[in-house]
């Protein structure tokens, strides 16, 4: 009977239970030892340089921290010991963070020793197990793992448990303008969109067609479409550059004039909307003023 594998992979359990970061029988001043689970006051545990995750959305801590005060802490965080009663957070930060907005004073630990580079990889490969990471988070998690842990694609796959064309999928959206990079992290486009942008030739080509995915908000299958037939077709790529062109410089016009949030919605026919919001009437006043 085949065991199930582990969804976090094979490489952190590893780390996990390697004589190196889990010593039960050594005691670092202080009164817990390395190896148990213990519960620590937060103010005697500092946050991990190293924490991949920088920005964690304050309406889920909130959630989160809501959570917390009615069920507790079900999942310990991991921390690494640095001294007496001294110790550093390897993952876990979301937690960590809402506990203290829950108004915990302690908090459940995993209490472990790890290098620099361990607890590097181990809070990187959490992060990416994280269900709320948008394409790019993960993206760039995969490259820190390869650079900085000095992995290649195949060890990682072994890490991680997932196929080697998945990662190399994911870094490949490194490579983009950084204009689809953040449409991707800001969920504009999907990963899907992403990947079809990809095999255009160039960046002009590839912002071009980003501009025909958010006026027109097109679906992956027809941006899969429009980028086949801009390799077999060179007249329908030029008409789309031309679309586009003019698409971007009626965009920037308006910009300009009205403000970041102004927006051209184009049909897919020859037609669209012009889309100015305003947050007051003073602001629809100077819009108006600047119709006229």
């Amino acid at each position: 009977m085949k065991t199930k594998k582990s969804a976090l992979g094979r490489g952190l359990s590893a780390i996990l239970e390697s004589p190196e970061t889990d010593i039960t029988s050594k005691d670092i001043s202080g009164h817990y030892v390395v190896g148990a689970i213990a519960s620590i006051s937060l103010d005697q545990i500092e946050t991990n340089p190293f924490q991949p995750r920088n920005n964690c959305e304050e309406d889920q801590l909130r959630e989160l921290a809501d959570s917390i005060r009615e069920q507790g802490i079900i999942q310990p965080v991991t921390v690494r010991k640095l001294g007496y009663d001294k110790y550093q957070l390897i993952s876990g930060e979301r937690r960590f963070r809402a506990s203290k907005m829950a108004g915990l004073r302690d908090i459940p630990c995993f209490i472990r020793v790890a290098n620099d580079q361990q607890m590097l990889e181990m809070a990187l490969i959490e992060n990416i197990h994280r269900e709320d990471l948008n394409a790019l988070d993960i993206a760039i998690s995969y490259q820190r793992l390869i650079e900085e842990c000095q992995l290649t694609h195949d060890k990682l796959s072994k890490r991680i448990g997932k196929d080697r064309s998945t990662i190399t999928n994911y870094i490949r959206l490194l490579k983009l303008p950084p204009e689809i990079q953040v449409a991707v992290r800001d969920h504009k486009i999907s990963m899907g969109h992403a990947r079809a942008l990809i095999n255009l030739p160039d960046d002009k080509s590839q912002l071009l067609m980003l501009e025909q995915i958010l006026s027109k908000n097109l679906n992956v299958r027809i941006v899969e479409k429009k980028v086949q037939e801009w390799d077999q077709k060179p007249t329908s790529h030029k008409a789309i550059e031309e679309s586009s062109r003019i698409l971007l410089e009626a965009k920037r016009l308006l910009v300009s004039r009205f403000g970041k949030g102004t927006r051209i919605r184009k049909n897919n026919n020859e037609g669209g909307q012009i889309v100015i919001p305003f947050r007051s009437e003073e602001e629809l006043e100077r819009i108006i003023s600047g119709l006229s």
